[in-house]
């Protein structure tokens, strides 16, 4: 009878034991999934500002087609992809409007434009949010995988299938690659527009117009 007693108190304390982990398992999940929408939110935030960024930039800067583009491109990979790509997209894109910003400041009109000092502060204070909540987020992943790699959540992690959470940060080579942005060709359609005329070279006086001189002066 007690060995029939303890074995039931161990079956007992097991089943505890993986119901304790199983729902800390779930927990720590949902803290991540929680602070990843966070960041979500806040990245489809920046997805909607920059097409009003680059319209009433347009208004005052002729860019070349390849800026564009490559800002679009960066704009539509902040919000597809896993979890890694959307986080070096994210940091590319902040460099590719750090760049649109610094030439901006060559444009007095553009700087004082009410439109673009409010998308401004805009994104800035929405990139500010991004970094806030991705070191929540990656802390969250942190504390959850060590959760699922740890004895004995190991064992239990595979038995559930719970999987590693991925973290919000680009790959260290990607991410220390500044992006090129060529402004060589704004202010115009034609590359060649800016280059200045060479200088004609001066005139030499006409054999008759010296002719002329000489007769005046001889009079």
């Amino acid at each position: 009878m007690l060995a029939l007693l303890l074995g039931v108190g161990l079956l007992v304390v097991i089943a505890l034991a993986i119901i304790v982990i199983f729902n800390g398992f779930v927990s720590k999940r949902n803290r991540v999934q929680d602070a990843w929408a966070q960041i979500d939110v806040q990245l489809k935030r920046r997805y909607d500002l920059i097409p009003n960024l680059i319209n009433t930039v347009k208004g005052y800067m002729k860019y070349e087609k390849n800026v564009l583009t490559t800002v679009t491109a960066l704009r539509s990979s902040i919000v597809t992809g896993t979890t890694q790509q959307k986080a070096q997209a994210n940091d590319q894109l902040s460099q590719a409007l750090k760049s649109i910003f610094a030439v901006a400041e060559n444009y007095p009109d553009l700087k004082a434009s009410e439109t673009f000092k409010n998308l401004q502060d805009e994104l800035e204070t929405t990139e500010d949010k991004i970094s806030f909540v991705r070191s929540s987020y990656n802390d969250y992943v942190l504390e959850y995988n060590n959760s699922l790699q740890m004895f004995p959540g190991n064992i239990f992690a595979n038995m559930f299938n719970f999987k590693p959470a991925e973290f919000f940060k680009a790959p260290e080579a990607a991410a220390a690659e500044p992006v090129k942005v060529d402004f060589s060709d704004m202010n115009n359609d034609d590359p060649k527009a800016d280059a200045k005329p060479a200088s004609a070279p001066a005139k030499k006086p006409s054999k008759n117009k010296k002719s002329a001189q000489q007769t005046g002066s001889g009079n």
